[in-house]
Formats: C-alpha cells, sequence, structure tokens
C-alpha cells in the first residue's frame, strides 16, 4: 500500500486544508511532513470554520489517526491553543493525534531571533511570519536544536537554558532593539510543554512503514506551496523546509518506492503573501476583485494576499519536480464574472521568449506572455457535478491539463467541504 501525496503547487493558501478535510474518509492516518505554525490551514463545514496550524486536517474524521511528522517543527504554546479550540468539539485527541520524537521544537528564544533577523533587514525583508521557523531549522541543520523526544529525558531543560543562553547572545549580533519578557515568555512555554506532553510520542517513522506493511491508507498533508520550497522556490523569498514531494520522504521516515499518488492543489488565478517576486501580479482592478471575491487574506497572519493572473510556467515547474499525477483546481468560482481571463503560458526573458521557470524572476528580468479566454458569468457556487460547470470553465480547466499534462480530478466552488466537483 502506497503513500498519497497532497502538496501545493503555488506559493501556498492553495486550500490544501480544505482537500485534506475531504478526502480524510478515504485513508486511515493523515500525516503532517514539513513546516511549522506559520502554514494555516482553513477548513469550513457545518456553518463552522476552523484554522489549524500544526495539527493535521484530518482530525476531524472519527477514524483517522492524525500523525506530525519527524519533519514539522513545533510551537508549544501556538500548538496548546489550537488544542484548546479543539476542545468544544469533543474530539478524542490523545488518541486520534500522534508526534513524532524527530520533530524539533520553537523556543521562545527563536521567535525573538527571528524578529531580529527580520528587522534587521530593513526594506530588504523577506516577509519572514516571525513564528520562529527559520531560527529552529537552522538550528536543526546545525545539530543544536531541541527535539520533542527529549522532553522524555530528565535533564531536557539544562539542554533548553544551554540553547535559549546561546540564543541571547546571538541577539547582540542584530544591534536592533526587541522588545521581550522572557520570564513571561518561558511560563506560558513551559505550561504548553505540560500539555504537549500529555500526547503520545512515537518512532514515527517506524510507525508509518509498519502501516503501509499492514495495508493501511495514508495521506501525507504538505504545508506552504512548492515555490517556497528551500531548494526549488523563489530563493530568498521562501519557507525553510523542502515543500516538494522530496520532503515527504525525509519528513516521514518513507522511502520513494512507497509513494503514490501524489495530488498538487492550485488556485484557478495566482496569489502571494510577504516579499518577493510574482510575475503575474495585478494592480488594477481584477487583481482587487480577486483579493475581495476571494477573501484573500493569510489564515495564520491575516496579511492581504498579492493576486494574480495563473501562471502556468510555474504551475508546471512545480508538476514537473514533483511528479504530480493528479491536480485539484481551487477557488473556480471567484473567477466568476471576469469578462475575460488570462493565462500565463511563457515569459519574456532579458528579451527571449521562454517556457520555463529561469533562475531569477524578479520583474527586471521577466514579463509574462498571456493567453486570452473568455470568462464565464454564471455563480458556480451551488453547482454539484462537473456537467453543470459551464463550457468556458471546462475550456480553461481543458487547456490546463494540455499544458500540464495532467488530469484536473477535483475542482473546487467554494469553501464548504460540500463545494467540491468530482471530475
Amino acid at each position: 500500500m502506497a503513500v498519497n501525496l497532497l502538496l501545493g503547487l503555488q506559493w501556498g493558501d492553495e486550500g490544501k486544508g480544505k482537500i485534506v478535510d475531504v478526502l480524510t474518509s478515504n485513508y486511515d492516518i493523515v500525516a503532517r511532513f514539513q513546516g511549522g505554525p506559520n502554514a494555516g490551514h482553513t477548513l469550513i463545514f457545518d456553518g463552522q470554520k476552523h484554522v489549524l496550524h500544526t495539527i493535521p486536517s484530518g482530525i476531524f474524521h472519527k477514524n483517522a489517526m492524525n500523525l506530525i511528522g519527524n519533519g514539522v517543527v513545533i510551537d508549544p504554546v501556538i500548538f496548546k491553543k489550537e488544542l484548546d479550540n479543539l476542545e468544544k468539539f469533543n474530539l478524542d485527541i490523545k488518541s486520534k493525534l500522534l508526534i513524532s520524537r524527530k520533530a524539533h521544537l520553537i523556543l521562545p528564544t527563536h521567535r525573538l531571533l527571528d524578529a531580529a533577523s527580520e528587522t534587521s533587514k530593513g526594506k530588504a525583508k523577506i516577509g519572514s511570519t516571525l513564528k520562529g521557523i527559520g531560527p529552529t531549522y537552522m538550528d536543526k541543520t546545525g545539530r543544536n536544536g531541541m527535539r520533542v523526544g527529549d522532553l522524555e529525558l530528565e535533564n531536557w531543560k539544562e539542554k533548553y537554558y544551554a540553547l535559549t543562553e546561546k540564543h541571547l547572545r546571538m541577539l547582540e549580533f542584530f544591534k536592533v532593539e526587541i522588545e521581550y519578557d522572557l520570564p513571561e515568555l518561558e511560563k506560558e512555554f513551559f505550561g504548553a510543554i505540560d500539555v504537549l506532553k500529555q500526547l503520545p510520542f512515537i518512532d514515527s517513522e517506524e510507525y508509518l512503514n509498519n502501516a503501509i506493511r499492514n495495508k493501511k491508507t495514508i495521506l501525507a498533508e504538505g504545508a506552504q506551496g512548492s515555490l517556497l520550497d528551500i531548494d526549488f522556490g523563489t530563493y530568498p523569498f521562501v519557507t525553510s523546509s523542502n515543500t516538494t514531494a522530496a520532503g515527504a520522504c525525509t519528513g516521514l521516515g518513507v522511502a520513494p518506492n512507497k509513494i503514490g499518488e501524489v495530488i498538487g492543489i492550485f488556485k484557478a488565478y495566482t496569489t502571494r503573501v510577504g516579499s518577493g517576486p510574482f510575475p503575474t501580479e495585478l494592480f488594477d482592478e481584477d487583481g482587487a476583485t480577486m483579493g475581495k471575491v476571494g477573501q484573500e487574506f493569510g489564515a495564520t497572519t491575516g496579511r492581504p494576499r498579492r493576486c494574480g493572473w495563473l501562471d502556468l510556467v510555474a504551475l508546471k515547474y512545480a508538476v514537473q519536480i514533483s511528479g504530480v499525477t493528479q491536480l485539484i483546481m481551487m477557488k473556480g468560482d471567484v473567477l466568476s464574472g471576469f469578462s475575460k481571463l488570462k493565462v500565463c503560458t511563457s515569459y519574456n526573458y532579458q528579451g527571449t521568449e521562454i517556457s520555463h521557470l529561469p533562475y531569477n524572476i524578479e520583474e527586471h528580468n521577466v514579463a509574462p506572455i498571456y493567453t486570452e479566454f473568455k470568462g464565464w458569468k454564471q455563480d458556480l457556487t451551488g453547482m454539484t457535478n462537473a456537467t453543470s460547470l459551464p463550457k468556458e470553465l471546462n475550456d480553461y480547466i481543458k487547456f490546463i491539463e494540455d499544458f500540464t499534462e495532467v488530469p484536473i480530478k477535483i475542482v473546487s466552488v467554494g469553501p464548504d467541504r460540500k463545494q467540491t466537483i468530482l471530475r
């Protein structure tokens, strides 16, 4: 039995949380494999909105186990708040949620380092969410980090204080003023650690490989998007982990030959939060309409998202890097009412037309070349099957399928789990 992957193919915010929620009934285990609480997965059902940051999006399904894998970095304080928000739903969290001992912990001083680093950059800020993600991954690769399994050791606080002391010395390097009350931060942190320790810590790679041998169905849930991958994204405006398919192998301890379907999610248009290049970004009324109708605000930060036309060059690149086998198109309903639509099908790169994503896509190097489509006026939000979709939308879908050479299996026409059309 193979592990199926669910990946975002743009700059994040594609709607992965909703789709994991929709698909979870087909799986025994849902596993998060990378990223931290800078990811906000939004789920809407039964008239309620839920935002998860670290906990896998299958948590609302009674029969699914949920695993936070070794590739994830966990902020105990944010994690506790997530658990607090779930209390009213009477979920059996302690029997449904497992945590890898190899997952790294975000300390209060990681957040301070993140803030100091970003402040010191001035106008060159990368748009960090200031959640301490980058510094935590730096400690991980620098072999200094604290892991969940350390909490089972009697002397774990000694390791904590040693690392915190190092971070405080590092803060002096940035020469910026950061206001903080460390004793108060630590009080909250240690209280959250007590809550975290009430959940099962496991050797997750052994658990998952046993599950594979026992024919369990597993869905690996990614966070952020492919264009934010630390290696293949628009560096340095990226996240600190591998958001592509390869990240699932290292973030869960699953071998490449155990990967089955690679399901890629993209919006019918493109958005981006924070800084960084964005070739198809719109600064006109069309972009404003996308943002307003699509309610494009970050689930974690609340920041408005930049909006633009669909970039098929970037999408095909993401498909190629991860070996995507099927696509899911989100927010098709947001494009209803546009008289014409555009999709970027190539770039003018320093005077030459190219059809691949180059090393540098800053606006002084790259200009999008568009193909235009006729829009549609029909409201899609009440539609329940593929035969009712407008011809213009079906033409749009077919063009994307032909361009990427991958079928679109699901079209989302609204935020609720019921507003999901299978093709």
